[in-house]
């Protein structure tokens, strides 16, 4: 399924245009290749670093692409060139493309107004759904919660006990309220509803209600396309979830509605 479905491709102005910028020529030419071929109609502009970024100044740029080039979050390079690319194209979406899974780093680099993480364990559907959420509106992250968890409790060296998911701010880039995340926490082991009313102390119609909120932020249809995006499984609760191994399959994000 593509992500934008508009007119044959074209290098017109007025065609949306999404900017890769990637260090390496064989994954540059690989995921030009495979964005020219999701996202139809659209302009695809390659580049080597935000040295070329006025070469699309004036276009209806929709999303950019940019390589984390085995940089670390601390890096003076990775700050400057997302500044470069918001003053030129500030509501442009930018995803960036990891060479980690570590996930203290996505939440790390999630927080500085990146949409997107992806990261080079994923398989190529998940990705393409990712890019869906992007293109949506939404954030997407391999496993946000992790992520979430990883930032919170990444700078308890000094003998303190770590902040809960729960408590800890960093769940913001989200936009999750600390009740949300443990309903998400609950959906990624599995649980149904019953079992999340209980385990929170929540009414059934409660949980339905967090439910609700937490799939049109994440730009879902029904609670298997969020097991799926948060890579869970199924606790065989008859209550809609997704075996495993069914999670990518399962996953069918709606970009343009």
């Amino acid at each position: 399924m593509s992500i934008y479905s508009g007119t044959p491709r074209h290098n017109s102005g007025s065609a949306p245009t999404g900017i890769v910028i990637q260090h390496h020529t064989l994954a540059r030419t690989v995921i030009v290749t495979l964005l020219e071929r999701e996202l139809v109609g659209w302009n695809i502009i390659d580049m080597v670093s935000t040295e070329g970024l006025d070469r699309a100044v004036g276009l209806d740029v929709r999303l950019i692409t940019l390589d984390l080039a085995g940089r670390c979050v601390g890096s003076r390079s990775l700050p400057a060139e997302l500044a470069e690319i918001r003053e030129r194209f500030s509501d442009a979406p930018v995803a960036v493309l990891a060479d980690t899974d570590d996930m203290a780093t996505a939440a790390e680099v999630l927080k500085m107004g990146v949409r997107g993480f992806f990261t080079p364990s994923i398989r190529i559907e998940l990705a393409l759904a990712g890019l869906r959420l992007v293109l949506a509106g939404g954030i997407f992250c391999p496993d946000p919660l992790r992520a979430i968890k990883d930032g919170v409790g990444a700078n308890d060296d000094d003998g303190q006990e770590p902040q809960s998911v729960a408590r800890g701010s960093e769940f913001a880039f989200a936009n999750f309220t600390p009740r949300e995340v443990d309903v998400l926490a609950e959906l990624r082991c599995g649980s149904s509803n019953k079992v999340i009313a209980d385990k929170l102390h929540l009414s059934d119609h409660t949980v339905k209600m967090h439910l609700q909120h937490i799939m049109r932020k994440l730009q879902v249809q029904n609670r298997t396309e969020v097991v799926a995006l948060l890579g869970g499984r199924s606790g065989g609760g008859g209550n809609g979830g997704v075996a495993a191994g069914n999670v990518v399959s399962a996953t069918s994000f709606r970009a343009f509605r």
